[in-house]
């Protein structure tokens, strides 16, 4: 070896250079990879394995007890970092790499950053083919995982050492890209992980990355001002890239100053705190009454780091056809949606210019008057969804009313699918950035315990506290065990409707009978305390919303990872506030509500 290089093999290369990325934050240089997740296998346990094992002081090794859990969490971690850290997940191959491709599809969707290194069959086929590989008669360089290409945003297979030298630049230049941002995937074949190679020193050196604030072309930002000035209705949607780019006080001032509500998306939502006079509440679908009467009135609207999907425009119609939009984005293909005017942009970037040149003067007199009124009632309406029933088993409202009496400041409360995202987005009074995590782009059962643990490792001094219901506990809740065996605190609050409860009612709505969601009564009910007790946490059944708020209190004083579990109505749900959403329903059918479900739907889709 002379003295400009360094003989390694092709992982150890790869962790050396991840280990030497670093992030700016606050000032501060921090590693840009908290850690690496892995479980290992015959197909990296003696590459990758035999690297982190060596590195594991510059770069931590965690151990998951599921792959798809594992690289949720990581996720999750990014999402909670806003994008300024995150972390990689290493697997072998076969099973073990495609549980990683429906993480890697939330991230995609969900624009989050995450290294995934699946192993990967032999180069040099010599052993073919091998235990697990997924064979293509057609096609001798297809493997299990190609399933990766569609839900990655940089894809490389690593057959030669010296690659990396090439990929790993690449590979970073995505993940720290605020336009491109989103997972990318090395395959690492297992019998190239353990090749040495002679690496240039160089490879090494520390980098430091800082965030790319792109600017908006001037004439555009001018228009952009142009049409605010002129705006008798103008209306600024938040999205996730408010936060990202973590734009919140430069938005809660221009906002004020302006005068202007802004409604929120679900991964924006937490970039004002509720009680900012400008907060009209969420957007959309599972929006509020307040906020989507000013949606379907305003004439331009600012839509600032938001891809404008289904929910949140309830399927297109939430809008009037006039209305201009107003696209702050910096990816390209995000920004024109809507025939918006595209302003690729940073959004504190963005919002810092706008400042200086935006003053609505032209607001309708009655538009800030409105949001005052629109604000309050809806508040009013947050009451009452929260107020206990008088009888029978609590709805999710009722269960999140006794869990905004609980939270502080420094709470953040996670969730992913099924109908808590609809109730949190409505009803949740978020204290600012931080306090909200859900996982809604891609709407995965399963992300909330695992991504609860990327949350709190993101954030060890906030107090993390799941919401989740039996159908997406009992599909994933491996990571139970994984915190407990890190010593993490979380509070896990599982909500037992007996089975898939939201879709039920949106089977009902659409005229079919109860099938196949729902499950019967009595023998073969899960325990689910039993079942988390089992995995090391404190796990007990409450019985009702007294029990609930007691049990919180106990959790917090006593810390380590508690499971409580509740029983509630899946027929109930908030009715104020949403918007209409396109299901289709059957053409034909034998059943008369199936049919009086179709011309309703055909009705809607009219209007």
């Amino acid at each position: 070896m002379s003295a400009s290089t360094r003989r390694l093999t092709t992982a150890q290369a790869l962790v050396r250079y991840l280990g030497a990325q670093h992030t700016i934050i606050d000032g501060d240089s921090l590693p840009l990879f908290a850690g690496c997740w892995a479980i290992f296998g015959h197909g990296n346990v003696a590459g990758m394995g035999e690297a982190l094992q060596h590195q594991r002081e510059r770069l931590p090794t965690f151990r998951a007890h599921n792959e798809q859990a594992m690289a949720h969490a990581a996720v999750a971690y990014a999402k909670a970092s806003r994008r300024r850290r995150m972390m990689a997940c290493t697997t072998s191959i076969g099973p073990g790499a495609t549980n990683m491709v429906t993480a890697a599809a939330l991230a995609h969707v969900n624009r989050l950053p995450v290294l995934l290194l699946p192993g990967d069959v032999f180069a040099s086929r010599r052993p073919d083919p091998v235990l697990q590989q997924v064979e293509d008669f057609g096609d001798a360089t297809v493997s299990a995982n190609d399933c990766f290409r569609p839900v990655s945003r940089y894809f490389d297979r690593i057959t030669r050492p010296e690659q990396l030298l090439d990929t790993l630049p690449r590979a970073l230049s995505v993940l720290t890209d605020p336009a491109d941002c989103g997972p990318v995937t090395l395959c690492l074949p297992q019998d190239v992980q353990p090749e040495a190679y002679d690496w240039p020193e160089a490879f090494f050196e520390p980098v430091e990355h800082r965030p790319h604030r792109p600017r908006a072309d001037r004439e555009r930002l001018a228009q952009a001002a142009r049409l605010l000035n002129e705006a008798k209705r103008p209306l600024i949607i938040a999205g996730g890239g408010v936060l990202y780019s973590g734009a919140e006080a430069r938005l809660a001032d221009f906002a004020r100053a302006a005068g202007i509500p802004v409604v929120e998306t679900q991964a924006g939502k937490g970039a004002l705190p509720w009680s900012h006079d400008c907060n009209a509440g969420a957007l959309g679908v599972t929006g509020s009454a307040a906020a989507n009467a000013l949606a379907a009135e305003a004439d331009v609207i600012l839509a600032i780091g938001t891809r404008l999907q289904d929910f949140s425009t309830a399927s297109n119609t939430l809008f009037q056809p006039a209305a201009n939009i107003i696209a702050v984005n910096p990816c390209r293909h995000d920004a024109i949606k809507w025939n918006a005017l595209a302003l690729m942009s940073d959004a504190d970037e963005a919002l810092r210019t706008l400042a200086q040149t935006v003053d609505c003067g032209a607001m309708a007199s009655g538009w800030r008057e409105q949001l005052a009124t629109t604000r309050r009632d809806w508040n009013d309406r947050i009451d009452e969804a929260f107020a206990p029933s008088p009888s029978g088993l609590p709805g999710d409202a009722h269960v999140l009313g006794v869990l905004d009496r609980f939270a502080t400041d420094a709470t953040t409360v996670v969730c992913a699918a099924g109908g808590l995202p609809g109730e949190l987005h409505k009803l949740w009074r978020a204290s600012g950035p931080g306090a909200y995590h859900l996982e809604y782009g891609y709407s995965c059962m399963g992300y909330e315990i695992a991504g609860a643990l990327g949350v709190k490792l993101a954030g060890p001094e906030r107090e993390v506290v799941v919401t989740v219901g039996d159908g997406s506990y009992l599909m994933m809740n491996s990571e139970i065990a994984t915190a407990v065996t890190m010593g993490i605190d979380l509070v896990i609050v599982l909500l037992d409707n007996g089975g898939f409860g939201c879709i039920e009612r949106l089977q009902s709505s659409c005229g079919g009978d109860s099938f196949n969601n729902l499950l019967p009564t009595g023998p073969g009910r899960v325990d689910f305390a039993a079942h988390a007790t089992s995995m090391g946490a404190h796990a007990e059944h409450v019985a009702g919303l007294d029990g609930l708020a007691a049990a919180l209190d106990a959790a917090r004083a006593r810390g380590g990872v508690s499971v409580i579990v509740i029983d509630t109505d899946p027929s109930l749900s908030t009715q104020a506030g949403g918007a209409w959403w396109d299901v289709p329903v059957a053409d034909v059918s034998d059943s008369d509500r199936v049919t009086e479900a179709r011309a309703a739907y055909r009705g809607a889709r009219e209007q």
